[in-house]
């Protein structure tokens, strides 16, 4: 099969954690074959049908969501958003005749991936965590290869399809900016630190909450803060720190704006992961993988309502190597003044953490993941 022939269909959203995955093994796929026509599916109200069309691929929305843990009356529509699912999964796939199709997890993966495999698209499932959510649960069976990050997860899928690459990673790290105009870009001072908060796409109220309460101590201290607050958040910090004009309170928060970069979302990870001199991130699998490749000082704040609490478990990891600071999360908005400042003061600390951060990278990840994928499609 020439490479003008392979179509390429890849499923993952609700959270960044799915999206990115895919849109790296999308573009490594890309270019080698450049050719080739590729087409996302997502969930109709979630972040990935704006998130992919931003790089340049197209994608389809199914009406579909999780089963609420909780009673709720959202769960009655959840039969019928399955069918609803299927249906259009069937008609999109039907039309669309993939080489294969890509799963990194998410509700949307389910459906999508399920009727392709009935319809004898071969099927690759990636899983970012050391706990698999339930898709790639689903799908394993149905899959030629699993794609994972850890080590030990025979007690989930067949061993046979099991490959440890690492995650995929978006391509962030071969940027030629300087530390200069990257932080010029962010309209930042080159001459104070700069601090770079990762709270996920949605945002993280701890996070937000813990910066909002300690910016001016922080400052004070020479620092400036690269601040990504997500999307449930954002217009209410906007708000709070332009504040009613000639109030008191508005007037002190005003002074802060020269030191801050607010942003719902940053798309230039490029240009933040060079500005800053220290991170301070969620421990999704995803964001642990960018942050080993950026190699910069990290303090992580693990989210502790993530399934079997696999955040804690990515950060101890990186706390065991003595490549991160693990703060938790009930600890952190009191204490974050303290902990940023210590390690502001502690350059020596600062360059054994960066040292062994950048030794646990998988840089390689989404090439050898693609290199799996072709294997099987130049079979067909």
């Amino acid at each position: 099969m020439n490479q003008t022939q392979h179509r390429f269909l890849l499923s993952g959203g609700g959270t960044g954690g799915h999206i990115y995955p895919a849109l790296a093994i999308a573009d490594e796929l890309k270019t080698r074959f450049p050719d080739a026509e590729f087409l996302f599916i997502g969930a109709s109200d979630k972040m990935e049908m704006q998130k992919i069309p931003h790089e340049g691929y197209k994608i389809k929305g199914l009406w579909i969501s999780g089963i609420e843990r909780s009673l709720s009356m959202k769960n009655v529509a959840f039969p019928f958003k399955i069918l609803s699912s299927l249906k259009d999964s069937y008609k999109i796939i039907k039309e669309f005749n993939p080489t294969c199709a890509i799963g990194t997890g998410g509700f949307a993966s389910g459906p999508a991936l399920w009727v392709a495999a009935k319809l004898g698209v071969p099927i690759f499932l990636q899983e970012q965590n050391s706990f698999p959510g339930i898709t790639n649960k689903f799908l394993a069976s149905h899959a030629k290869k699993i794609f994972v990050a850890y080590n030990g997860m025979e007690k989930f899928f067949a061993k046979e399809k099991i490959v440890v690459s690492g995650n995929p990673v978006r391509n962030i790290f071969n940027s030629a900016i300087s530390k200069e105009k990257a932080i010029e870009f962010f309209d930042l001072d080159k001459d104070k630190i700069t601090i770079l908060s990762i709270g996920g796409s949605l945002g993280s109220k701890t996070l937000n909450t813990a910066w909002y309460k300690h910016i001016q101590k922080i400052s004070s201290k020479n620092v400036q803060l690269i601040w990504q607050t997500g999307s449930l958040e954002y217009e209410k910090i906007i708000n709070n720190f332009m504040g009613i004009e000639g109030s008191p309170a508005a007037s002190e928060l005003q002074n802060l704006l020269p030191n801050l970069a607010i942003k719902e979302f940053i798309y230039e990870m490029d240009k933040a992961f060079t500005a800053a001199d220290i991170i301070v991130s969620r421990a999704g699998a995803i964001a642990i993988s960018e942050l080993c490749l950026a190699g910069k000082p990290t303090i992580l704040v693990p989210y502790p309502y993530a399934a079997e609490d696999h955040q804690t478990k990515n950060a101890e990891n990186l706390v065991h190597n003595n490549a991160a600071i693990m703060i938790h999360d009930a600890n952190f908005i009191e204490n974050a003044d303290k902990i940023v400042i210590d390690l502001i003061e502690d350059s020596a600390k600062q360059k054994i953490m960066s040292e062994n951060i950048k030794k646990l990278a998988k840089p390689n990840a989404t090439k050898e993941i693609v290199d799996e994928i072709v294997k099987v499609i130049s079979k067909k």
